[in-house]
């Protein structure tokens, strides 16, 4: 008979212990001190001795002899000729949804006239170069480099450059490079964990360094961009994939089971759990989930998930259960509720949150358009998911004719001399009469 199925925390939400609520609301990686240690010697490796660092973190991690860092475009372009067809399709619509969705969010410039004659702008340009990050180990995946590659290419970086990790054959697998070539990368380098981040936020010999890192990873990706967030653009804190399932008394228990195994395979660090206000349900639930992991093919990876970061729990009411969503913050949000849209509105603090038992995570990994690019660890509280805003900065203009310059000329002065500005105020009273030459500038 099988082992019983460990859960990190099975109880009451109101009867969490004071650990129990910081594992769930916190997430943390494990053995952070030693993470953030290590990650620092891997920056500072790789931005000492550039490629022959990544090289050899390459033979010692990856257990690969790399020719070179960067794949070839001809590689890319082999993989999308002799990927299945079926799936290049399914890519291609991807690409399509997420490019429709990121245009859409494309933002306009702001001209306002303050007062008469004072006129001011706010007008958005794309980034220079941008990193994409898409990770890879346990699996493949080219939807992420579509969530990073297409928003960057819909906001007009000149230059989009992908990092994954290189399998046996010193390359990403076929589906990460073929992903690469339907959404419109420039560059792809053989690169993964914090040595591809420190390669993109310092540049080494081939490694051109970029303005901004954006992509998920697992702790060691997250940890190196929370570490150069001070040299370059960083997006959202973006780690182990995590699920929040707010379950209904009228919720189908295999589906909300369904979504905790799904986003549990992705990695042993991935947070997954589920709260209802019906004891029933969350019974069947916790054997529902038993039964599905015991069949799972990623087993291994969902049990460890589960036992370090899985949560089954139990609310008084339905109040309740939604107040512990708003506190846990998650990165997926699934409302398996009888009035989902009611219920979104107690809601502010997830990644993304999906209405429905019909709209699983799944869909959002990959189809609808939607980033899977989001913040973790309770993140949300503070951080956005990825958009064109994180491929843009802003900058803003000012025109003033001569007459809103005489207008603000006095105020100005005034406010200059306040703070012990001579050189300021003699600049505004020089413009008060609002014409060249005229009486105030004498």
């Amino acid at each position: 008979m099988d082992a019983e199925l460990k859960i990190a925390v099975d109880g009451r939400v109101g009867e969490l212990s004071r650990k129990e609520r910081r594992l769930l609301l916190e997430r943390r990686p494990p053995r952070e001190e030693e993470l953030r240690d290590a990650v620092g010697g891997i920056l500072e490796t790789v931005r000492d001795r550039g490629d022959e660092a990544l090289r050899e973190m390459a033979r010692e991690l990856d257990d690969v002899e790399l020719d070179g860092l960067e794949v070839p475009r001809e590689r890319w372009d082999e993989a999308l000729h002799s990927l299945d067809p079926q799936i290049v399709r399914a890519l291609e619509r991807a690409a399509g949804n997420i490019r429709r969705f990121h245009e859409a969010q494309l933002p306009q410039e702001v001209v306002l006239e303050v007062e008469p004659g004072v006129r001011v702008g706010r007008r958005a340009v794309p980034l220079s170069v941008v990193g994409v990050y898409a990770p890879g180990g346990l699996a493949a995946y080219p939807s992420s480099v579509l969530m990073g590659v297409v928003p960057a290419r819909a906001a007009g970086v000149r230059e989009v450059i992908v990092c994954s990790p290189p399998g046996s054959s010193g390359a990403p697998p076929p589906e990460v490079l073929a992903a690469c070539a339907i959404a419109g990368a420039h560059r792809l380098f053989a690169l993964g964990g914090a040595g591809a981040v420190a390669a993109l936020a310092y540049g080494t010999e081939s490694v051109p360094r970029v303005d901004a890192v954006v992509g998920p990873g697992n702790r060691w990706v997250t940890e190196a961009k929370r570490q150069v967030a001070g040299e370059i653009r960083i997006d959202s804190p973006a780690g182990p994939s995590e699920v929040l399932v707010v379950a209904g008394p009228e919720a189908d228990p295999e589906r909300v089971a369904g979504e905790l195994v799904a986003q549990a395979e992705h990695d042993p660090d991935a947070p997954v759990a589920a709260v209802t206000w019906d004891s029933g349900l969350l019974d069947q639930v916790r054997a529902e989930l038993t039964r599905q992991v015991a069949t799972t093919p990623r087993r291994e990876v969902v049990e460890v998930a589960l036992e370090a970061y899985g949560a089954l729990l139990l609310a008084d009411d339905r109040r309740e259960a939604l107040e512990f969503a708003q506190d846990y913050a998650a990165e997926h949000l699934a409302l398996f509720t009888g009035e989902p849209r009611e219920d979104l509105e107690t809601q502010s603090t997830a990644g993304t949150v999906f209405l429905g038992e019909d709209s699983t995570v799944a869909f959002g990994d990959y189809l609808t358009g939607a980033n899977h690019v989001l913040p973790t660890s309770g993140r949300a509280r503070s951080f956005s998911g990825l958009s064109v805003m994180e491929f843009l900065r802003f900058f803003t203009w000012q025109e003033i004719s001569p007459a809103g310059a005489a207008g603000l000329a006095e105020d100005v002065e005034l406010l200059a001399k306040a703070e012990g500005l001579p050189a300021h105020a003699a600049a505004a009273r020089a413009r008060a009469t609002g014409a060249t030459g005229g009486e105030g500038s004498r």
